[in-house]
């Protein structure tokens, strides 16, 4: 249990004065929009942080947890909402770590032991994942499914899941949440945090809402719908999003043409016209990621070519792209999209100092307009434009890669998962942009493991499956089934 739990940021209260409390063998959702506290309440749980002030009691018990080796001792087990893989340390090191097996007296670690414990985990969540590849070499995805694992390995009383889907496809959160659900009988204590509001309703018990900071109330699940929870979540009713019905008449912008990488996709072709949403749907390891890498220069392609505007193109690194009109929201936010030292304001305004500028100096009140502006614009929850970026929670910090990318007024917008981490009230805007982005002729693909999303908002959808296009669908006439009827391997 939590209890009367204080803790401020840079004179931000993130939590004022809140309680919470955990059930065995309860799986306990623990909802609220971007900035609620969630993920600041539950760091302080593993020992991240330390409260200001408050109690927090275990088993009955008023205990103080030190630090994240504290609270896995004391039978509480994370998985963070911002990855943190090990790089250059193997699949099986990273779930092993601070567990290590080892072999007799003298403590030499057991590799092999350590190898098939790995396997097991990740066998439990049906993936296949080598245990000898380094993180370095594993997608976004894979990385997730890698931290799940590894929580399910210590064994916790206390097991606490931060967004753990955001980037793992439906067959990923099938097996998940079986093994949730075999965690609970068993009497482990789960607390889930996620913004999918169908995987809320189909694995909790108990929800509990945060707003501002603020505890709200704690109810059984089957006496809320997504409605009612909504209203707690955000103080207010939210307008549905209404989806737009285009007709897309606009030329040709991006011709891809057979483009291949060996060991991940192979004979990519498709089009992009102008006002045209394309979605992009598969399964994790499908290779949706790594083509929209090799189009903005990330990590170009072997093979094939790329056609912007009619012309052929040569994309070797991001900043080939930029020159063309091309912007990209990567799927790894933490990796690709922030600089986590830099402030909210350099951050947003890294990808266009040139409009900044005035020859070669930045004109700072030019600076402070622009961020002004996208702080509004986007709904950014921060104390000012000089907090810096790794002090906003994961939803905030998504919101400033968005208002980044299109900052330097790309006409072909790549999305890679953009709603991943974001709250329902953030998600209608970033839709509303998506839309708006479109009426303004603007090209968008739309790469998401939402298929709801994918549906609802998208012209047309290509289905990659084990690196090639499997199935291009009309989103009006097709179904999530039919989806995943392409995605899955054969």
């Amino acid at each position: 249990m939590a209890r009367n739990i204080q803790k401020t940021f840079a004179g931000i209260h993130a939590l004022s004065d809140v309680s919470l409390e955990i059930r065995s063998g309860d799986i306990h959702a623990l909802m609220g929009e971007n900035g609620a506290g969630k993920s600041t309440l539950m760091n302080i749980l593993a020992g991240l942080f330390q409260p200001d002030s408050g109690e927090i009691h275990l088993r009955g018990r008023p205990v103080i947890i030190k630090n994240p080796h504290d609270a896995i001792r004391k039978g509480i087990a994370m998985i963070h909402q911002e990855l943190m893989p090990i790089p250059d340390m193997t699949v099986a090191e990273n779930i092993a770590l601070g567990h290590e097996p080892t072999l007799g007296m003298a403590g030499w670690i057991d590799r092999h032991a350590m190898k098939q414990e790995a396997e097991r985990l990740l066998g439990l969540l049906g993936v296949n994942i080598s245990a000898t590849r380094t993180m370095r070499e594993l997608s976004v995805a894979e990385i997730q499914t890698v931290e799940i694992a590894r929580a399910l390995g210590r064994n916790a009383g206390l097991l606490i899941m931060d967004e753990p889907t955001s980037a793992i496809s439906d067959r990923e959160v099938e097996a998940l949440f079986a093994v949730i659900r075999t965690l609970a009988r068993s009497g482990v204590a789960i607390v889930y945090i996620s913004h999918k509001m169908d995987e809320i309703f189909r694995i909790a018990d108990t929800i509990t809402v945060l707003r501002d900071g603020k505890y709200v109330g704690t109810h059984p699940a089957v006496d809320l719908d997504k409605r009612k929870l909504i209203s707690l979540m955000v103080g207010r009713d939210l307008t549905a999003t209404i989806l737009e019905d285009r007709k897309v008449h606009g030329e040709p912008v991006l011709e891809v043409n057979r483009l291949g990488k060996t060991g991940l996709f192979r004979e990519i072709s498709f089009n992009l016209r102008r006002g045209e949403i394309l979605g992009v749907a598969g399964l994790m390891g499908a290779g949706r990621t790594e083509v929209m890498n090799a189009l903005f220069g990330l990590d170009p392609a072997d093979t094939g070519d790329i056609v912007v505007n009619k012309k052929k193109a040569r994309i070797r690194c991001p900043a080939d792209a930029m020159r063309l009109g091309i912007g990209m929201v990567t799927e790894d936010r933490k990796g690709c999209g922030i600089v986590p030292t830099m402030t909210v304001e350099h951050n947003t305004t890294l990808s266009a100092l040139t409009r900044c500028c005035a020859g070669e100096f930045i004109i700072h009140k030019r600076e402070h307009a622009i961020i002004d502006e996208n702080i509004q614009l986007f709904g950014i929850k921060t104390s000012g434009r000089r907090q810096e970026i790794n002090q906003l929670s994961g939803g905030n910090q998504q919101k400033v890669v968005i208002a980044k990318t299109l900052l330097t007024q790309p006409s072909i917008v790549i999305l890679d998962e953009p709603t991943r981490g974001i709250d329902i009230g953030a998600k209608a805007e970033v839709y509303a942009i998506i839309n708006r982005l479109a009426r303004e002729g603007k090209a968008v693909i739309l790469v998401s493991s939402e298929l709801p999303e994918i549906l609802s908002l998208t012209d047309r959808i290509l289905v990659m499956r084990q690196g090639s296009v499997a199935a291009e669908l009309d989103p009006r006439q097709t179904s999530q089934e039919e989806i995943l009827k392409y995605a899955m391997p054969i």
